[in-house]
């Protein structure tokens, strides 16, 4: 019976490879539309205070994960993983992580802070390039080495003009960048990591919940129908745009990610100046520029290499 050639086997490696990668790529500009518009959710509940919506958000997303576990039958999954000591400590720090960005984001969003978080997500490609350098020892080609540093001066730019650290942006960046390192480098499923996540959070915010109720605080079901229906949407909300970005990271590089994330930003900002209102000067407007030139810069570099590089794992960025 005649074998495959070591050339069919080989060519079928690569179109598997480029397959993985251009659905990574998928989840990840799905997830990244999501964020961008998701201010939109976060001023329909700014009336709300930031930590009774961290909780609901948090709340309503295990319920919504749990049923997606039971549909998918990965109960199994969930148990193995709570099993592994090392990966537990891993989901607890990406835990610690995701909960100090949800909290700072919807924060920033409530007070009219919506370019400063947008700015953050402009950092954030940055630090997930320098982690991918320090840990996974990803490299740039020289025109995105190029747009690298054009993305690096906008950012001091902008913090130049704030004449003050932006502690909201960095804040932002810093907790999300080391969220996606860790999510890539631990071995489990998107759907069960992210359900492991927030079952670490839950039993912190279920006793929120009711110590806010006791008082005669809580904004949910003692306030407005509208209220609670946008309060229960939460689940859908952080969950969604999170398991496609987890879809994303386990199956492209870092630097990939990096880049497409400037879609979520992008959208903060259009919506911060365009629908909200948000004050936005010259000086700011010259560091979001140099930003979008990175952009720019890079994409047309990465088109220019994609058919050399397509038999790579991920086929849009070396």
């Amino acid at each position: 019976m005649p074998q495959p050639s070591g050339s069919v086997i080989f060519d079928h490696h690569h179109a598997s490879s480029a397959r993985r990668a251009r659905v990574g790529v998928t989840y990840g500009l799905f997830a990244y539309a999501a964020w961008g518009l998701v201010p939109i959710y976060f001023k329909a509940v700014a009336h709300v205070p930031a930590m009774e919506v961290l909780a609901h958000r948090i709340i309503w997303s295990v319920v919504l994960l749990t049923l997606l576990i039971l549909v998918r039958r990965q109960g199994h999954a969930v148990r193995t993983a709570l099993r592994s000591p090392r990966l537990c400590l891993t989901l607890a720090a990406t835990t610690a992580l995701i909960a100090v960005n949800w909290f700072v984001f919807i924060w920033a969003i409530a007070h009219d802070r919506v370019l400063e978080a947008s700015l953050g997500y402009f950092i954030n490609p940055l630090v997930s390039i320098l982690l991918g350098f320090l840990f996974l020892k990803e490299r740039l080609r020289a025109w995105q080495m190029v747009g690298l540093v054009l993305a690096t001066i906008g950012v001091i730019a902008r913090t130049v003009s704030l004449g003050e650290l932006p502690i909201i942006s960095l804040t932002l960046a810093g907790t999300f960048g080391l969220y996606g390192l860790l999510r890539k480098t631990a071995p489990v499923d998107s759907l069960v990591g992210l359900t492991i996540e927030t079952l670490l959070l839950i039993p912190a915010a279920i006793a929120y919940v009711v110590f806010l109720a006791c008082r005669g605080e809580s904004s949910f079901v003692a306030g407005s129908l509208s209220t609670d229906v946008l309060l229960i949407l939460a689940g859908v909300v952080t969950a969604v745009p999170l398991l496609w970005f987890t879809g994303a990271v386990r199956r492209v590089r870092l630097t990939t990610l990096g880049f497409l994330q400037y879609v979520a930003p992008t959208g903060n900002f259009i919506l911060a100046v365009f629908v909200y209102r948000e004050a936005f000067r010259i000086d700011q407007l010259v560091s979001f520029l140099f930003i979008w030139i990175a952009l720019v810069i890079y994409t047309i570099d990465a088109a220019r290499h994609r058919p050399r590089t397509a038999h790579r794992l991920d086929p849009i960025a070396e």
